[in-house]
């Protein structure tokens, strides 16, 4: 850790009169895991839809290694080394696992066979499960063919929006696990997005906190529980399930 690898600068996006994000700037250094916590509306998949390019900001900047993001189009993202999850479980339901790992593939650029895809399965455990349709899977499952999806792009940052949505308190706290062992074994850099502040506060090096489109604090988990702004604006008395 140390060197800069995602910029963010200035964003500012507006739909209509709505100001989504209004000037955010932060940087997520190599190696880190990044928390990016704030109440409901606050902008958090606004701001991931702009680093994946699906939103291009009013103002402001996006480097990812200290060249543009902005120049590069949607389609072409996941080239640069970025690849992400969703916060509603995008998969093709009446594929099978292995067919949704493969597909994601190819339309991350990448020509991998049937073996990479299964030993990325193995990885996150479903190796047993690749010839089931997507749609039998329980909702937890599902998060981890889209989590193998994402992986088989080998991504240099990944963005995690609400991985941990639906799950139980025991399996939050074997994602956590999971997502730390993540950035060991693929030498990833990981932007989370979540409300299950236990689980942010545990395994982030690094958190920023937004609040209505505006970056109100940042710091180490300590720091952040620790700010007033943000108790105010966000954590009150339930830092274990704030939305």
């Amino acid at each position: 850790m140390g060197a800069t690898l995602l910029s963010v600068r200035g964003i500012t996006v507006r739909f209509g009169g709505i100001v989504a994000l209004d000037g955010v700037s932060f940087d997520v250094e190599r190696g880190q895991i990044s928390g990016l916590i704030g109440p409901n509306g606050a902008g958090k998949t606004t701001l991931f839809n702009v680093v994946t390019r699906l939103y291009a900001p009013d103002e402001g900047e996006l480097e990812l290694d200290g060249r543009s993001l902005l120049q590069t189009p949607p389609h072409r993202i996941v080239e640069r080394g970025i690849a992400r999850t969703f916060q509603n479980i995008n998969l093709f339901r009446s594929m099978s696992v292995l067919e949704n790992v493969l597909v994601g593939a190819h339309t991350r650029g990448r020509s991998v066979g049937a073996g990479d895809a299964l030993a990325m399965l193995e990885y996150v455990g479903l190796a047993d499960r690749a010839s089931m349709p997507a749609a039998a899977l329980p909702y937890g499952v599902q998060k981890r063919v889209e989590l193998a999806r994402a992986l088989i792009a080998r991504p240099r940052l990944l963005l995690l929006d609400e991985p941990a949505g639906g799950l139980n308190h025991e399996e939050v706290e074997e994602l956590g696990d999971f997502i730390l062992g993540l950035r060991r074994d693929h030498d990833l850099t990981v932007l989370l997005v979540e409300h299950h502040m236990s689980l942010v506060m545990r395994i982030s090096d690094h958190v920023n906190v937004l609040s209505f489109g505006r970056r109100i604090a940042g710091g180490t988990p300590d720091e952040v529980r620790a700010n007033p702004d943000v108790i105010e604006a966000y954590l009150g008395g339930d830092q274990e399930t704030a939305a």
